[in-house]
């Protein structure tokens, strides 16, 4: 490479770097704007809410994947991939924002989540809401680096396979649910935290796996769903295998679910490895696949 090439590809990357982080300074606008009853220099500084902080940190985590799902992949000249990046850039968080109103009002609709974070500190719906914002920018990742060839048609699929991705997320939680001898959302109203962080490790792996399953260039509807339906099935199949070997293997000798709910303080650090197990699992599965 000779230096004036290398000149401009360091151009190019300091372009991109740029609008990376404009997009990302606007994500953090956006999300103050649709939380404006919520004062986030207080909840951090003034009240050192742990809850908030961990759910916020989680936002700017599925942020900035979702933001470099606009920015990855082969380049189609600098001012062609400004307007793709910038399109596909403003999508990203318009998604990612939408994904965190789903799950105030589907998935953790039993109780009040900005309740939970902001009045009562819960840290364990924290956690949740932060694991969503990152499964949620890991299923944009997949959606928007698997675009079309056109712009138009791009915008389309990645709005259909966010749109399933997010039903795939809510079927996660009614499973993770169902294989757990409790029920998670009344242990994680009652400020369990052990108990948002397994569910926070199931999801963010079932994001991680619907991402592998949406990457790669658009060929057909047919063709990419049954890619990714074979990845929302392996995890679901995923969730109930590895808290089993979390159980009998990771933690032999004891219970998961006694060192979750069944003792006066819940052990968080065996929940942290359940939560483990699970993305490590996801992980594995795509390498494999």
């Amino acid at each position: 490479m000779s230096l004036s090439e290398f000149s401009f590809v360091v151009y190019e990357a300091i372009i991109y770097i740029a609008l990376a982080f404009i997009f990302f300074l606007i994500g953090k606008f956006v999300y103050q704007l649709i939380h404006n009853t919520i004062n986030v220099k207080e909840e951090l500084v003034k009240k050192d809410n742990l809850a908030f902080s961990l759910s916020h940190v989680g936002y700017f985590v599925g942020l900035l994947i979702a933001i470099g799902s606009a920015i990855v992949g082969p380049s189609q000249g600098l001012w062609n991939d400004v307007i793709v990046i910038s399109i596909y850039g403003a999508l990203a968080i318009v998604l990612l924002n939408v994904s965190i109103i789903i799950t105030d009002r589907v998935l953790l609709s039993r109780f009040s989540v900005r309740k939970e974070i902001i009045e009562d500190q819960n840290e364990g719906t924290g956690i949740v809401e932060g694991a969503v914002s990152i499964a949620s920018g890991l299923i944009i990742f997949g959606a928007v680096t698997g675009e079309s060839s056109s712009i138009s048609a791009g915008i389309i699929s990645a709005l259909a396979f966010w749109f399933l991705g997010q039903l795939a997320l809510l079927l996660t939680g009614w499973v993770y649910n169902l294989i757990t001898p409790y029920d998670i959302h009344e242990h994680i109203e009652k400020d369990n935290v052990a108990v948002g962080i397994g569910f926070a490790g199931a999801l963010v792996a079932m994001g991680n796996l619907i991402k592998f399953g949406l990457m790669g260039e658009f060929e057909s509807w047919g063709a990419t769903l049954s890619e990714a339906g074979l990845e929302v099935v392996v995890g679901l199949i995923l969730l109930p295998v590895m808290r089993y070997i979390t159980d009998k293997i990771l933690l032999p000798g004891e219970n998961l679910t006694d060192e979750i709910i069944n003792q006066e303080k819940p052990n968080i650090g065996a929940a942290i490895v359940e939560a483990f197990a699970y993305i490590g699992g996801s992980v594995l599965i795509t390498w494999c696949l």
